[in-house]
């Protein structure tokens, strides 16, 4: 039985629903597939998106960027993190790997933590990467000017050039520094269309725009209590926000999951993060951006909308108004060219060839 550790980036809930959709078809290629999952992610939200059992271990090999809200990073408090992770980065290596092999690992796969990697290297097991950005061009963008940051980059190229392969769904941002990259299609779920049971259940007619709130899985919040009524749109927002508002529903009282919600509704406000961006496209659901021009990512994610016809523009002053009904028609009116989300199949089929070949090898 082959073992496969998996480390999730708990940056946000992106990382986890850009892999869940991979371990899940392979899971279907090697039903006896022994998982686990080692991230400080919620366990619950791992055992909505992963089909079968796996063992959860919270720990965590990086954190990303360390944020103010969804919108804005904490620079000073993201570079001294970096700072400390590599100041031994050998004997973080070391530890890393004394990990892996506690854990008898035969395959590791990272989404997208350089170090798992490095610890892998070192312990002598095939790893490969999967992500539409690494943490190291991130790192890049914001901190190269720092007295640290090129042995800390060094580090991390090393680090990413050790996978076997380095799986870039669509859409990616360039990876210049790597020569071991290979680019799959999208990775994101399909939903199921249930507009008019959504409707009937809301009690709104057919002409009532049915806008989802999705700013992203670190906590923000917009001020919708602030925001007119009668402008024919109705919110669909998260529990969390317990809004009082006649035009607002949460997302649990729907009874749908996410995506179907998603792929239900006229439009989706949130930013250009990759794991909306594939579903807006997969599911031919326009994405109503609120820009994030500091974001290295965000040009590969909206030139790849733009591609689709799926991107509609917020300035970001209209969420303090909520003066968004133009904005929303615009959505309305647009027809998204839907492509397939074949990532998943093809990182798997890779992944299996991975474990047939060892196991073959073993065999002989």
């Amino acid at each position: 039985m082959t073992h496969l550790l998996a480390a999730i980036t708990p940056h946000g809930y992106g990382h986890a629903a850009q892999l869940a959709p991979v371990l899940n078809a392979l899971r279907r290629r090697v039903p006896d597939l022994s998982l686990s999952l080692a991230t400080t992610l919620p366990e619950s939200f791992l055992r909505e998106r992963v089909e079968g059992d796996f063992r959860y271990i919270r720990r965590a090999a990086d954190f990303g960027l360390v944020m103010h809200s969804a919108l804005q990073i904490d620079r000073d408090a993201s570079a001294a993190r970096y700072a400390q992770l590599h100041e031994d980065w050998d004997a973080q290596v070391t530890a890393e790997a004394a990990f892996i092999e506690q854990q008898q690992a035969d395959v590791v796969l990272s989404d997208v933590p350089c170090l798992t990697l490095a610890g892998a290297e070192k312990a002598g097991l095939p790893s490969f990467a999967l992500c539409s950005l690494n943490w190291a061009d991130i790192y890049r963008y914001y901190f190269q000017a720092r007295p640290e940051a090129a042995h800390i980059l060094t580090q991390m190229e090393t680090a990413y050039a050790s996978a076997q392969i380095f799986f870039c769904p669509q859409p990616s941002m360039p990876m210049a520094f790597l020569d071991n990259t290979l680019e799959v299609g999208p990775i994101a779920r399909r939903g199921r269309n249930c507009r008019e049971q959504l409707d009937e259940q809301l009690g709104v007619s057919g002409q009532t725009a049915l806008i989802l709130v999705a700013p992203g899985g670190v906590d923000t919040r917009f001020n919708i209590e602030s925001w007119p009524t009668g402008q024919g749109i109705h919110w669909l927002v998260s529990d969390h926000w317990q809004v009082a508002h006649p035009d607002v529903t949460s997302l649990s009282e729907t009874g749908l999951t996410f995506t179907d919600l998603l792929a239900s509704c006229d439009g989706v406000l949130g930013k250009c993060g990759y794991g909306t961006v594939a579903e807006c496209v997969v599911n031919a659901t326009p994405l109503l951006y609120i820009p994030r021009p500091d974001w290295p990512e965000e040009q590969s994610l909206l030139d790849w909308l733009e591609q689709h016809n799926a991107a509609v523009r917020i300035d970001p002053s209209w969420l303090e108004t909520g003066e968004l009904g133009e904005a929303v028609e615009r959505a309305r009116s647009m027809t998204v060219i839907a492509c397939e989300n074949s990532g998943a199949r093809q990182v798997a089929d890779s992944l299996l060839a991975c474990i047939n070949n060892k196991e073959t090898v073993h065999d002989g």
